[in-house]
């Protein structure tokens, strides 16, 4: 009774112990992503335009002028590749399902046929795959799971796409105009914003990568500010070269 008990305990602690990390991604990684690249895109166009050397006023028309043309552009992009791919997608399961309603054994013996590639018995994989085809919509679904490796009911919407890519896009690309709107007179408070709000963007980030959080900060740090000098140093030549 012991012996049973504790094979028992051991059993319920491994499967509470059990888990993944999401590798996917989720909602976070899009919604992280875009927020870095609003930061970094903004970050370095108004460090640019400052490094011109022209008036305050340039630099926050530039920054704000940046968010709305970035925030815009980010989700007619996503919203016009989510529909595509949505299109494509729909096209596909259209064609199978034709082949499922005009040679419904030929897809049986198709959904066997995997089954058995896969280490299933010859004789169970057949019989498997005749009870699930006796649904249309259920072999829609494992067809397109197998051949194609996607879930019919689990398409993405390109609304929530675009809307999404919007607002994480736009509220990064605020950070470095913000210390502007708030009264600051110099372009280091923008920058300094921008660079926390970049290293926080890459601690996020690490949530769903095996790096640390400390690792992933760092290096979206560096990057980010790798691209403001940069862009800084172009703005200042070009400023000289035109002025």
């Amino acid at each position: 009774m012991a012996i049973i008990e504790t094979e028992a305990t051991l059993h319920e602690a491994h499967r509470d112990n059990h888990t993944h990390r999401d590798v996917n991604g989720g909602w976070l990684r899009p919604a992280v992503f875009g927020a870095m690249d609003g930061l970094v895109s903004n970050l370095a166009l108004m460090t640019g335009v400052a490094g011109g050397a022209v008036s305050q006023q340039t630099v926050v028309l530039s920054g704000l002028a940046g968010l709305a043309a970035g925030a815009f552009s980010m989700a007619a992009g996503e919203y016009t590749s989510v529909a595509s791919q949505r299109e494509l997608v729909e096209a596909e399961l259209d064609v199978e399902r034709r082949e499922l309603r005009k040679h419904p054994k030929d897809e049986e013996a198709e959904l066997a046929a995997l089954y058995e590639a896969r280490g299933v018995e010859p004789g169970l994989a057949r019989e498997v795959a005749r009870q699930l085809s006796k649904d249309p919509e259920q072999a829609l679904e494992i067809h397109a799971r197998e051949e194609l490796g996607i879930d019919p009911g689990d398409l993405p919407s390109p609304t929530v796409a675009a809307v999404s890519s919007f607002g994480s896009f736009a509220l990064g690309a605020l950070l470095p105009v913000l210390p502007y709107l708030l009264g600051a007179s110099s372009l280091w408070p923008a920058v300094l914003l921008a660079l926390l709000g970049l290293f926080l963007c890459g601690a996020v980030v690490a949530k769903v990568t095996a790096r640390s959080w400390w690792y992933s900060g760092l290096r979206q740090l560096a990057l980010g500010g790798a691209a403001a000098g940069v862009t800084y140093a172009l703005g200042a030549l070009f400023g000289t070269a035109l002025g």
